[in-house]
């Protein structure tokens, strides 16, 4: 009887049992459809929703990330690295050497690659963000981070001394954008415009080693390697700046890519007042550099042992785009011995400025657009200039990238024959270059000469070979046609 008794009642509570945890397990069930309910309602939800609803309660720490996580994307970029990094490393020198030389620093003769490496450490995308603001077009923003161990060594010939110099410890940080331009062909992409943000602004860090040597046999050669590697940045790959590659190896219109000419700059320098007077033995011999983009410089003639000094000057400027560009201009003391000494510089945003509107501006000069770097607080004077900004219309436009394409010829050819050290070199009335060689004053040159310029052939035939090897590894054809990308238009009158 009491065996009986026994399995009834384990029976009973067996069955209690199985059909309790059966009742917990779809409460439980309930409640996560309930919740993945909730929590696809609040994905939809955009910031104003979010803010409507708790009105002055929303959470500062409540974001959404504009940049997707692409963890699987390092994890293939690891694995292809060592292939990409040998491919990328030939683009790399083919691109940027011509680059070199055409900004190389004053007292540099020559500025190349003896080895070029990028190591066997990948970059890491940290984040990806992909739009389609224009029909035809998807642009991608990357944003990038790179502490690579790559092995690279300059080759530095200077007047004084030649010298080997190492990059160590380099590490990127940007966003780079890529513009894909779409087509109908497989692989569905015609060209790529590659460019880096401005905001938040690049930034590359490295140090220096002279290899077999000192720096000190060159005297100031870190600060001239960097700025030659800040002017690239900022003047031909710094968006609005870009490159801008074709795939495949038919014939591609790229037009919607480049960077068209906006408007033309017509400015007058007028007056400097209070400079710094640098000179041991009587006054400053003030000049004035000014330009959109550092390659396309023009200058005011010399005016000699004055520190409140007139020129009333006029140079045309053609702007590729107000919206991100500023008007520069350097006060450079002339000294026909050693170099040029910098008084002060300023900047002025071109999107300060009214079409057909004529303003006069004075501005404080400083010791260098970069405060951080700032030491000097003194004052350096001011200098007074006179401003119009002429929009282009469709017609004015065509006709300055025709007088790009003649113009950069022009240069060129001046620096085959030894008028100017480099492409950075600054022409103006008095016909003296900035930082030719040693800063002596160059001659043999009218007041008035001016520049236009589109951007240099051997950046476009570096380009081309990234273009063919991009083309052949997605469409497996086997030539690619040289583009070069755009730049800015110059022309300087002097008066």
């Amino acid at each position: 009887m009491g065996f009986i008794s026994g399995m009834v009642l384990g029976t009973i509570v067996g069955v209690a049992l199985v059909a309790g945890w059966s009742r917990m397990m779809r409460h439980r069930s309930n409640k996560r459809i309930a919740k993945a309910v909730d929590v696809k309602l609040l994905g939809s939800l955009t910031r104003d929703d979010l803010r409507r609803l708790c009105g002055d309660n929303y959470p500062e720490w409540v974001s959404f990330p504009v940049f997707e996580q692409v963890k699987w994307l390092n994890k293939q970029l690891s694995k292809l690295w060592p292939f990409l990094a040998d491919a990328a490393s030939l683009v790399i020198k083919d691109s940027i050497e011509p680059l070199l030389d055409d900004y190389r620093p004053p007292g540099i003769s020559s500025l190349k690659f003896s080895k070029l490496f990028l190591g066997n450490v990948p970059p890491k995308l940290e984040g990806i963000h992909v739009q389609s603001l224009k029909k035809g077009q998807v642009i991608m923003d990357i944003d990038l981070r790179w502490g690579g161990n790559p092995s690279i060594i300059l080759a530095v010939d200077a007047l004084v001394a030649s010298l080997p110099i190492q990059l160590k410890d380099l590490q990127v940080f940007t966003v780079v954008r890529v513009v894909f331009q779409l087509c109908e062909e497989i692989p569905c992409i015609s060209a790529v415009a590659v460019a880096l943000l401005d905001e938040p602004k690049p930034r590359i860090d490295y140090t220096l080693k002279a290899v077999g040597g000192s720096l000190t046999a060159i005297p100031g050669i870190s600060d001239k390697i960097s700025d030659t590697v800040q002017s690239i940045i900022s003047d031909m790959l710094q968006w609005p700046q870009r490159i801008v590659v074709p795939f495949g190896g038919v014939a591609v219109d790229t037009s919607e890519l480049e960077l068209k000419p906006q408007g033309r700059l017509t400015v007058t320098v007028l007056r400097a007042g209070s400079l710094k007077n640098v000179d041991i033995i009587g006054k400053s011999d003030p000049y004035v550099v000014l330009y959109v983009r550092p390659i396309f410089k023009v200058k005011t003639r010399v005016i000699d042992d004055n520190l409140n000094p007139e020129w009333n000057e006029t140079f045309e400027l053609i702007a590729d785009d107000k919206e991100t560009r500023s008007l520069i201009l350097e006060v450079f003391d002339e000294d026909k011995i050693t170099q040029h000494e910098r008084l002060g510089i300023a900047k002025l945003p071109l999107i300060d400025l009214e079409p057909e509107t004529p303003k006069e501006f004075s501005l404080n000069l400083l010791q260098s657009l970069d405060t951080v770097k700032v030491k000097d607080k003194k004052d350096r004077g001011t200098l007074t200039i006179k401003v119009l900004y002429h929009s282009f219309t469709m017609e004015e436009q065509m006709e300055a990238l025709e007088q790009e394409k003649r113009a950069i010829e022009k240069k060129r050819k001046m620096k085959e024959a030894g008028l100017i050290g480099s492409t950075m070199d600054a022409i103006g009335g008095a016909a003296s270059f900035v930082g030719s060689g040693v800063g002596l004053v160059g001659s043999g040159l009218e007041a008035g000469v001016g520049f236009v310029g589109t951007g240099f052939g051997a950046v476009g035939s570096g380009l081309s070979k990234a273009g063919k090897a991009m083309g052949k590894s997605l469409s497996h054809f086997s030539h690619s046609k040289k583009n070069s990308s755009n730049s800015l238009a110059i022309q300087g009158n002097g008066q």
